[in-house]
């Protein structure tokens, strides 16, 4: 995780929100935020702050950010093959289940707009089905997010971000240990379930029938 760069915000009632590199805890992400500036003042950066910066074409084509409570961070690691081909596995996965269950939606990488400072772009959520095309969907009924070098951020800042949305389920792939850790059970910005899945186990979703996932058949 890296610096995005530094924006000047035009800000109604007028003013000017300055944005600086900061640090979130004692995970290693760089994070563009307002504070320390000129005698400024810190605040998140809200949803409708970022989606305008997005329209007026502030970022590069290439940088792929996330909006994670009111703090903008990016990826500028390159995907392994490893993690992009978990997800290719997993897509594929996914959408036979879902296209079988008929009453949602697979996204991949794709924004979901949890809240108003929060717009993380998760690798794969399964949604109510819907166009989209005026607005990003508000919730998920599953999130997984693949993760190597992402671990620490994946399993805590992330963690938090979903079960405060009310996300009913959060896999997150752990591809160093080479293991599925799911929690459930969301209850004031933490899952009270969690549970571990390895080489030979089978995952199931409960928001999903029919879902039923071999371990072995997307990480090795």
């Amino acid at each position: 995780m890296r610096l995005v760069r530094c924006v000047p915000v035009q800000t109604t009632p007028p003013g000017e929100l300055v944005l600086v590199l900061g640090r979130l805890g004692p995970y290693p992400v760089d994070m563009v935020a307002s504070s320390h500036v000129l005698g400024a003042s810190e605040r998140p950066l809200r949803r409708v702050e970022y989606e305008r910066l997005v329209q007026l074409g502030m970022f590069g084509r290439d940088e792929r950010l996330e909006l994670v409570a009111g703090h903008l961070v990016t990826n500028m690691t390159p995907q392994t093959s490893k993690h992009a081909g978990t997800v290719q596995r997993l897509t594929k996965l996914l959408m036979t289940a879902v296209l079988t269950a008929g009453d949602a939606e697979v996204r991949v990488q794709l924004p979901l707009a949890l809240s108003d400072v929060s717009e993380p772009e998760p690798d794969l959520a399964v949604v109510p089905p819907g166009d989209y095309l005026d607005a990003h969907p508000d919730r998920a009924l599953l999130v997984i997010e693949v993760a190597d070098t992402s671990l620490e951020f994946d399993r805590g800042p992330k963690a938090e971000l979903y079960a405060d949305a009310g996300v009913p389920e959060y896999w997150l792939v752990n591809l160093r240990d080479r293991q599925i850790e799911c929690s459930s059970q969301p209850v004031d910005g933490r899952y009270e379930t969690q549970r571990t899945f390895r080489s030979g186990d089978s995952v199931a979703a409960t928001t999903i029938p029919g879902l039923l996932i071999g371990v072995d058949d997307f990480v090795t």
